[in-house]
């Protein structure tokens, strides 16, 4: 079957629904507090993060997987993917009793990488970007037959993700603003396609990254635009954003440690687009698209540990003392006095500009919050100590 590049009707979204029902999941809705407060508008979360393999694209996957004849699923299914999409395929693969063979960039994050391995598809790490992984899939339906299973620029696939748009028109009947990752755009317009014919009035509001470069939201990290899904969402979008990193990061840790959600970096620009306030203002209930939470665990520990600095919640400070018993019990004391929690202590001597009676110390401390950083700093400047700060 050749990919139908074509794009789907609202017809075609409800015919990929009836296909998905019992295999996928209908996400649920949760509303936010934490969210909505900051933001001054109802905020609810449609966690397909949830979902089976972790993310949306089983949706798209099993719903053209589904209408492949016998000798098509025997012939096998190759997909390009920067690691959702594999997993989805590959999933809905096994389910099917089809093989399938998987290419993904290099630096692909691993979770996602042994997902699909996992689900007994052949994954192929090559180039650099998702394009170089979608030339060699190409190249080997070319070689060797098989179906090449296109992430975004396919109707069944399209459809398949539309049926989000369904659900949420039933969950929250009344929402005013749905934010929607964009890669390739395939999410953006099957959700706009089924909402625009369901919720006309809705406002829509696609969510970019990386435009500039490399973004921790790899699963929607596309080097060139899509120009068949591109042209689309022009029409269905109201607005299309753009989301930094630290954005991105910032809505990842407010995520896991306030709606107890965790979150990659492509399901969490909606909520960084509404909390930096890029998705424009409003008063209605607003809906973030969470779309997938397969994020690797080093990932997860570095933005954890990026986005708790930047809200103040760690502090690292450098200093020097007098290389004598006694000195840094009373620097760690004072630390203590103010409530600060030490958990790393290091001793620099060699190598630094210092007098040889000296030693230049660096802390790395558990504070609460910005204010609390400030007087902490403040007490030891009081108690004579020239300090840097590192964080």
């Amino acid at each position: 079957m050749a990919t139908l590049r074509t794009a789907p009707t609202t017809a075609d979204v409800q015919e990929a629904r009836q296909r998905l029902f019992g295999i996928a999941e209908e996400t649920p809705i949760y509303l936010s507090e934490t969210f909505s407060r900051r933001v001054g508008r109802e905020v609810r979360l449609k966690a397909e993060n949830l979902q089976r393999t972790g993310s949306f694209k089983v949706r798209g996957a099993v719903n053209k997987l589904s209408t492949l004849t016998v000798d098509e699923r025997a012939a096998g299914v190759v997909a390009a993917s920067a690691g959702n999409h594999g997993q989805a395929v590959a999933w809905a693969a096994r389910e099917l009793g089809a093989p399938a063979t998987i290419y993904v960039p290099q630096d692909a994050p691993m979770a996602k990488v042994e997902a699909c391995r996992n689900y007994g598809a052949k994954t192929v790490l090559t180039g650099t970007y998702f394009e170089d992984a979608l030339a060699a899939a190409q190249q080997h339906v070319e070689e060797t037959g098989g179906t090449f299973i296109h992430p975004y620029e396919d109707q069944l696939v399209i459809a398949g993700q539309g049926t989000i748009g369904l659900e949420l028109a039933e969950q929250v009947p009344d929402v005013e603003l749905v934010l929607i990752p964009i890669g390739g755009g395939g999410l953006a317009v099957g959700v706009a396609t089924a909402l625009r014919a369901l919720r006309p009035k809705v406002r829509l509001v696609g969510v970019q990254a990386g435009l500039e470069g490399y973004t921790i939201a790899d699963g929607i990290w596309v080097k060139v635009p899509s120009d068949f899904t591109m042209p689309l969402l022009e029409d269905l979008l109201d607005d299309i954003v753009a989301v930094t990193d630290e954005e991105i990061s910032e809505a990842i840790v407010l995520l896991l440690e306030r709606a107890k959600l965790v979150v990659e970096g492509a399901g969490a620009v909606g909520v960084a687009a509404l909390l930096s306030g890029k998705a424009g203002k409003g008063s209605g209930t607003a809906v973030p698209i969470l779309s997938g939470g397969n994020i690797d665990a080093t990932m997860l520990i570095s933005v954890m540990r990026y986005g708790l600095t930047s809200a103040g919640r760690y502090l690292v400070v450098r200093t020097n003392l007098s290389d004598r018993p006694g000195e840094l019990i009373k620097l760690l004391s004072l630390v203590a006095e103010e409530r600060g929690n030490v958990i790393a202590v290091e001793h620099h001597r060699e190598g630094m500009d210092i007098p040889v009676s000296a030693t230049e110390v660096e802390l790395t401390l558990v504070t609460r919050d910005e204010e609390h950083c400030g007087r902490l700093l403040d007490a030891m400047a009081e108690r004579g100590y020239v300090v840097d700060r590192l964080s």
